[in-house]
């Protein structure tokens, strides 16, 4: 063990009486310190992922590094079942556990505006669901009010239940505050741990490599191609292929709306637009991949062995992964059925759980994609550093 105090061990020393939330991230902080440090010490998973390598330019752990290093950490599992020091051993290491429980607590500690990062860290799937169910009450009530909520067909011109600039002054809005408070959190996280030596010229093969590894998962595949470890230490490739298309089906999804945008706006083409062309065809194939993804993640999720994660935070998980299914679903059942009487009650649930959607995602499992790349992008950075530079201990 490293005779340095660490700065989460002098805040518990010198302030006896600290909120529960800060003592229980510096008890996960202190946890994962002790740990790493084994590891560090024993390096038998040195091949196995990003975590271990980077951990070996480290001869200490303090609290920014310790944040780096969790998110870096893909919970693939592979780790706990190679390692000799796991329980019963008396050291009782348990790297995704610990990892996972430091990781859930960065999505609130980097959060911003703070207050909801602390709101959603203790009450994360009630915060999601309550959010995406009031504003598609909202909604409903507001059709009603404007009409009735079930109505003569309309030909799927979803302006004639929601005018098109009142639809995207309120998206505008939502979208812009989740892109800024996503973008002050990853700024926030990514001020810590980095140090300096890499050479600019490094820096585009450094980003290329991250987007190589962001975009193929490359560390879902447990350091050895056979994939992860969920309800044992047999291998599976599922959970990568679950994520990929949840990744993917989210970005067509995002590009059915960006082509929708330039057909409306450069093209003068305007909605609704027929089954086959471009943005429908883009937004249903992405409806059904978020769709397949979420509901195999869930089911591994029931199906994960509980030291292979951290069992607290399975309830936001699953809360995460219903409301993209929510989302997916109601998009789904709002296209095939857009030409009928329920297109603006379908409408107004299917806006209300997007909106919930993009509101909460700064502080929940989805912004650990942006820390976990953000984590990608340090360690191919720091690979490129002079390897005198002690990373750990300026």
């Amino acid at each position: 063990m490293t005779t340095q105090e660490t700065d989460w061990q002098t805040l518990s020393r010198t302030t006896p009486e600290v909120p529960e939330a800060v003592a229980t991230i510096l008890e996960y902080e202190a946890e994962a310190q002790r740990i790493l440090t084994i590891c560090n010490s024993c390096r038998y998973c040195e091949g196995f992922c990003a975590v271990f390598p980077a951990m070996t330019r480290r001869l200490d752990f303090l609290k920014d590094d310790v944040h780096y290093l969790a998110n870096l950490c893909h919970n693939c599992g592979a780790c706990l079942h190679a390692c000799q020091y796991a329980a019963p051993h008396e050291f009782e290491v348990n790297i995704p556990r610990t990892l996972a429980q430091v990781r859930a607590k960065t999505y609130s500690e980097y959060a911003w505006p703070e207050a909801f990062g602390r709101l959603y860290d203790r009450n994360g799937l009630t915060v999601a669901l309550a959010t995406a169910v009031g504003l598609s009450l909202f909604l409903l009530l507001t059709v009603a009010m404007n009409g009735s909520l079930l109505h003569a067909p309309l030909a799927g011109d979803f302006y004639a239940i929601f005018p098109h600039n009142l639809l995207v002054g309120m998206f505008g809005i939502v979208f812009t505050y989740a892109a800024i408070a996503l973008g002050v959190g990853v700024s926030r996280f990514w001020r810590g741990s980095l140090k300096s030596g890499t050479k600019a010229s490094s820096m585009s093969g450094a980003a290329s490599e991250a987007i190589g590894n962001v975009l193929s998962l490359k560390y879902l595949d447990g350091g050895h191609g056979e994939g992860c470890n969920e309800a044992s230490s047999r291998y599976t490739l599922w959970r990568r292929r679950f994520h990929h298309m949840t990744f993917y089906g989210f970005l067509l999804c995002f590009a059915a709306t960006s082509v929708a945008t330039v057909y409306h706006y450069m093209l003068n083409w305007h909605a609704p637009y027929p089954f086959f062309s471009l943005p429908v065809a883009l937004g249903t194939l992405g409806g059904i991949s978020l769709i397949a993804g979420p509901a195999g993640l869930l089911w591994l999720n029931f199906k994960r062995h509980p030291d292979h994660g951290d069992q607290a935070q399975r309830g936001m998980d699953r809360g995460f992964i219903v409301l993209l299914l929510f989302v997916s679903l109601t998009g789904l059942l709002l296209l095939a059925l857009r030409d009928t009487q329920w297109m603006g009650a379908l409408l107004a649930i299917h806006l209300g759980f997007v909106m919930g959607l993009f509101l909460t995602m700064p502080y929940g499992k989805f912004a650990h994609g942006f820390y976990r790349s953000a984590a990608l992008l340090k360690n191919a950075i720091e690979k490129r550093a002079p390897s005198s530079i002690n990373l750990g201990s300026d």
